[in-house]
């Protein structure tokens, strides 16, 4: 009989633990899942790089809205569960739903430490815990103003970082003497100062903090001393503590986690808890290694699988801010009876310091050069006698017998358990192993397979040794990434022998260029459909199976199984007629949420599948077409009112608006495309943030593009400047195609500027003008075949099929 399985919390805990489950015990247990974030299960180590902009959101998601449901399981996002009664073993989040459990797993995490000075509460002051958290310092950010960061630890350092490459002013603010005093010692943790600073950020240190002031909103920090440190965004990254409120609520024994045994179970039998939330053996963790290592416990438990159980094991650390490498791990505080080995190179910045007790590692710190961790660590964990090698230890494993400064033999000596990869706890074996059993050929591979490299990343260089050492010549680290496992070659290749070969169907695609599968995949599909309508839009007709469901139902699907339907309104344009005719279909077919959007439009949410073609029939009748604000194409030209009204205005922006969306709606790109035209510098259409704008000034037409201001948050770069409103037009339009037909499909203008330089754009768009009128003419040839409605087709009976509701079967019942 299928048991009841709950999980409260969608961490990267319980996520790991429910890959071993299931691989374990498939079908043993129906599945739902509480997470009080409104989204899915992404990677919190990587909050740093899309902080920093390194990586984007969509980039650090772990398990995406189909693997839930290619596993039957129920995911309720952003439901906090606020009680759990565990006689009658039901859970209770805060939008009443409840659900009943056999076996219930408590993962809540842990709380940000506020330290308790007046102002903590002021708008501006923020922790460092989440995605909403990075969000929020994105938008602080765009101020380009300045930030104080109060705590040198990891977080904080990470959180200065990136607050830094987003271009604040930064001040670190550290109670201790040195930074990171729990991970290193003194000297690296002056070293680490020094790397800090050459970045541009201040650190200052024995920095005892008074209170936040601020009339009304951060305004700055005073400090103990009296000094006041001017700041317009203050971030508290000083700890963390367990989140054990709803346990502790239940009347399960907590201490400073929720107290488990070593296989993860509560004082209450049919309870577990796992992550931060735990403590276990008198220890709380907030490295990922041994939360996913309570991830196998739990797993292997509940599967009634091996006895597995949890054992305290120290944990490296390192730090994600890139261009600065340091690890420690182990105790390396001093002792009578220790005994210490130190290299420092002052000129190239490195500090290596191993700590011995009876000839035994026990801790190890590196800063600067940090090739030799796993190295030190698999000594330490061995509990290896150095005495042998003791003279040479300190040079790294490459050094050993004499052996010159080889990382290819330095990773050929580690034995087969040395641990790799700390975050998911896999061995060289492992990871050699599989790239000979399965013909792993790259680190996507590898990461796929066997985890390692996946969390952090840091262990990446290792991996990639390890890929060179088992493949040998055959590895090339630098290699394009393929599309995906369907073949071997990248997107820019598969573009090029697209129109090289002629090629104008998926099936010849595939066919010509030696695809691994039949019929490819929900990566390859969408990419090749679009390259195909970008090179052939007179002779490729749309493959309608190779689109997301938004595009094929033009609709955005909402989180209920229902849509929105957004109608174009030509640059945030409307009138009464058509006001009129919105809330016509609002009341007719009973919708339940009308919106105003930040692009200058109507969203109508919780419209029924079935119920589409009829609303796009009724908004049609009133001149509406599609809004597109599914596609991967112009979604909207936001304006402000310009010349017609404003005291400011320069030129008619509203106009130019128009006109823009008009002429270039309908034409797909390879990600969503927003524009905005403002009248003057003031800027009240905040051209400045998007994919292509344009700022009108006395003088003319300036150009903006390569903006973005949704998880990333960037500002434009300035294209050039027309004198007309029809060469504006021209610029606009030959930008859009050189990006239709030279990105990679999903890729943002902004990363495809920065990808191919903007030098070069402005090369072939602005100073060659036979090569911009040539972008044009393409551009609009394409529009020919793009500006079709695809609401009107279907009101017409398009693809109707997809609009039908579901048919239900009925059976006779068998007599007994």
């Amino acid at each position: 009989m299928t048991e009841k399985l709950v999980i409260i919390g969608n961490g990267m805990a319980p996520g790991r633990m429910l890959e071993h489950l299931l691989e374990a015990a498939p079908d043993r247990y129906r599945i739902t899942i509480f997470n009080a974030e409104p989204r899915v299960n992404y990677d919190r180590i990587m909050l740093s790089p899309v902080l920093s902009g390194e990586k984007d959101y969509d980039e650090i998601v772990i398990h995406g809205d189909g693997w839930y449901i290619k596993h039957g399981i129920t995911l309720y996002k952003g439901h906090r569960i606020v009680a759990i009664d565990r006689e009658a073993k039901t859970v209770t989040s805060d939008h009443g739903v409840t659900e009943s459990y056999d076996r219930l797993v408590i993962a809540t995490g842990s709380v940000p430490f506020i330290i308790p000075v007046p102002g903590k509460d002021l708008p501006g002051v923020l922790s460092y815990r989440d995605l909403d958290d990075v969000n929020a310092m994105l938008l602080a950010a765009q101020s380009r103003a300045r930030a104080v960061v109060i705590g040198g630890g990891l977080l904080g350092l990470e959180a200065a970082a990136g607050l830094k490459e987003r271009g604040m002013d930064v001040t670190v603010l550290h109670v201790m003497p040195t930074l990171m005093e729990r991970q290193l010692d003194p000297a690296a943790g002056y070293l680490l100062q020094k790397a800090v600073e050459a970045r541009g950020i201040k650190v200052i240190t024995k920095a005892n903090t008074k209170q936040i002031v601020g009339n009304g909103k951060v305004e700055g920090v005073e400090l103990a001393d009296g000094e006041v440190i001017p700041a317009t965004l203050v971030v508290m990254a000083v700890g963390i503590r367990p989140n054990v409120t709803l346990a502790s609520e239940a009347g399960l024994e907590v201490n400073r986690g929720i107290v488990t045994d070593d296989r993860m179970q509560t004082s209450d039998p049919a309870i577990f808890a796992l992550g931060e939330c735990a403590e276990v053996g008198g220890h709380v963790y907030g490295l990922v290694a041994p939360l996913y290592e309570m991830a196998r416990v739990m797993a292997a438990k509940l599967s009634d699988g091996e006895d597995r159980r949890f054992a305290h094991a120290d944990t490296p650390t390192k730090l994600k801010v890139t261009g600065i490498d340091l690890y420690s791990i182990g105790d390396f505080a001093d002792g009578e009876d220790r005994e210490e080995i130190i290299l420092r190179d002052a000129s190239s910045g490195i500090y290596k310091r191993v700590i011995l007790q009876d000839n035994r590692i026990i801790g190890t710190v590196l800063f600067g050069e940090t090739g030799d961790g796993a190295w030190f660590n698999d000594l330490k964990k061995k509990q290896t006698d150095i005495s042998e090698i003791r003279d040479t230890l300190i040079f790294g494993q490459a050094f050993q017998g004499g052996q010159s400064a080889d990382p290819l033999a330095a990773v050929a000596a580690l034995a087969d358990d040395a641990e790799i990869c700390g975050c998911n706890g896999v061995c060289k074996g492992k990871i050699t192993g599989a790239i000979t059993a399965k013909g792993l050929t790259g680190l996507d591979d590898v990461r796929a397979h066997t985890k390692a490299s996946a969390s952090c990343g840091s262990c990446t260089g290792l991996v990639e040794q390890l890929l060179k050492l088992t493949l040998g010549d055959s590895y090339n680290a630098a290699a394009v990434q393929p599309m995906c496992a369907c073949t071997a070659l990248g997107h820019d290749d598969v573009r090029r022998l697209i129109k090289a070969k002629g090629l104008k169907t998926i099936p010849a695609v595939m066919q010509e260029l030696e695809w691994k599968t039949s019929c490819g995949c929900a990566k390859c599909r969408p990419a090749l459909n679009y390259y195909l309508i970008a090179d052939w839009p007179d002779e490729y007709a749309d493959d309608y199976q190779s689109r997301f469901i938004n595009e094929r139902v033009h609709a955005n699907i909402q989180k209920d199984g229902t849509y929105s339907v957004v109608p174009r309104m030509w640059g945030g344009m409307t009138s009464s007629k058509e006001l009129r005719a919105i809330a016509d279909v609002v009341d007719k077919f009973g919708i339940p949420a009308v919106k105003v959007t930040g692009g200058q439009r109507i969203d109508m949410l919780g419209i029924r599948k079935e119920d589409l073609p009829a609303v796009w029939a009724d908004l049609g009748q009133a001149g509406f077409v599609s809004g597109q604000a599914y596609a991967k194409g112009l979604r909207t030209v936001k304006t402000c009112v310009g010349t017609d009204w404003c005291r400011f205005g320069t030129k008619d922006s509203t106009g130019l608006g128009i006109r823009i969306e008009k002429f270039m709606w309908g034409s797909w790109t390879p990600a969503k495309v927003k524009m905005a035209v403002s009248g003057c510098p003031r800027n009240c259409a905040e051209a400045t943030c998007k994919d292509v704008g344009v700022v009108c000034v006395d003088s003319g037409y300036e150009i903006h593009f390569a903006g973005a201001a949704g998880l990333d948050i960037k500002g434009t770069e300035v294209l050039g400047m027309a004198k007309s409103e029809d060469e504006a037009l021209e610029i606009i339009v030959a930008l859009t195609q050189m990006y239709r037909e030279q990105a990679r499909y999903l890729e943002r203008i902004y990363k495809w500027a920065k990808r191919i330089g903007t030098a070069e754009i402005k090369r072939q768009v602005l100073d060659d003008a036979g090569r911009r009128k040539a972008y044009y003419d393409r551009f609009v040839f394409s529009q020919k075949f793009a500006q079709i409605d695809p609401w009107s087709e279907r009101v017409s009976g398009k693809d109707k099929h997809e609009f039908q509701p579901m048919a239900v079967a009925q059976f006779a019942e068998a007599a007994e």
